[in-house]
C-alpha cells in the first residue's frame, strides 16, 4: 500500500519551505502531482520539473486545478491518493510530521477519508472562516449523514474511489469540490470515513515567511482579516459556492454514470 499526493499550489513564498522538507515528503509519497495557475513563474515550475516523482500541471484556468491534480496523481503507482491544498500540507509536514505520518497509515486502510480539524486546530483560523465554515460544514454533513469539517481542503482517496470521483465529474468546481467528491462516493455506495488532526491549522499566516507562523503570528494575521469586511463577504461566498455544489451533486442522477466496480 503506498499514497500518492495530489495538491493545487497557488504559490506565495513557499518554495524554500518546500524544498527544505523535500525528503520528508519524497519518504511519505511515492509520487507528488502538482496543479499550478497561468500566473506560476516558469523557475518555480522548472524546478519542480526536475524533481524525481514529480508531475506538474500549469493550468489554464485556476478553477480547474483541484481536479486536474487528482487526475495527474491517479496516473501515479500508489494505491491510495491525498489530495491536500498546498499550503495546507505543506504547514501540516513542517509542524506535526509525526502526527501527518500516522495519517498516511490510515490513508491506506480505506476508500475515502476527510481529514479535518480538531477544535484547537480551528481556533486559529480568522473568525470570518469559523462562522461562514459552520454553515458549509452544517449543510454538507447533513447530506453525507454524519458531522464532520469538509472545508479544510484535505482528503484522500483508494484509486477505485479517485477513479470514480474522475468519472463522474468535471474540472470548474474548485472550491466546490469539498462537497462534490465525498458527496458523489457517498451516492455510489462508499464509504466515506472522517478523523480530525491539529495539523491542519491556519496556514495563510506563512505565507512569504521562511518557516511556519507561530501561534502569535496566527492570531495577528486572524485579527487583521477579520477587519476587513471584503473578507467575510469573500468567505460567505465560498462557504455557498460549497452548499450549492452539494445539493447539485445529491439531485443528480447517477444511474447512468459510473457504478463502483465489484471489489475482488
Amino acid at each position: 500500500m503506498s499514497v500518492a499526493l495530489a495538491t493545487a499550489w497557488n504559490p506565495r513564498g513557499e518554495l524554500n519551505r518546500f524544498l527544505k522538507l523535500l525528503s520528508l515528503f519524497q519518504k511519505g509519497y511515492d509520487g507528488m502531482a502538482f496543479s499550478l495557475p497561468p500566473s506560476a513563474e516558469p523557475r518555480l515550475v522548472k524546478q519542480l520539473n526536475d524533481l524525481p516523482q514529480v508531475a506538474v500541471n500549469v493550468t489554464k484556468d485556476w478553477s480547474h486545478g483541484r481536479y486536474l491534480a487528482l487526475s495527474s496523481a491517479a496516473e501515479f503507482a500508489a494505491t491510495h491518493i491525498q489530495y491536500a491544498d498546498f499550503d495546507r500540507i505543506l504547514r501540516w509536514v513542517e509542524t506535526r510530521p509525526g502526527e501527518w505520518h500516522q495519517v498516511l497509515k490510515q490513508i491506506t486502510e480505506q476508500d475515502c477519508i476527510i481529514i479535518g480539524r480538531s477544535n484547537a486546530s480551528y481556533q486559529t483560523h480568522p473568525r470570518a472562516l469559523v462562522e461562514t465554515e459552520a454553515i458549509s460544514n452544517l449543510v454538507v454533513s447533513h447530506l453525507i449523514g454524519q458531522p464532520m469539517d469538509v472545508s479544510a481542503g484535505s482528503k484522500s482517496f483508494s484509486k477505485h474511489a479517485c477513479r470514480t470521483i474522475l468519472m463522474n465529474s468535471e474540472p470548474g468546481n474548485a472550491l466546490g469540490t469539498d462537497a462534490e467528491w465525498p458527496l458523489i462516493l457517498k451516492q455510489l455506495g462508499f464509504r466515506v470515513d472522517y478523523i480530525e488532526v491539529d495539523g491542519l491549522d491556519w496556514e495563510s499566516a506563512d505565507r512569504y515567511q521562511d518557516k511556519a507562523a507561530d501561534p502569535n503570528s496566527q492570531k495577528e494575521a486572524a485579527q487583521m482579516y477579520d477587519a476587513d469586511p471584503r473578507n467575510w463577504s469573500q468567505r460567505a461566498a465560498v462557504a455557498m459556492q460549497i452548499v450549492q455544489v452539494g445539493l447539485d451533486t445529491v439531485s443528480r442522477d447517477f444511474s447512468s454514470t459510473s457504478k463502483p466496480a465489484p471489489r475482488g
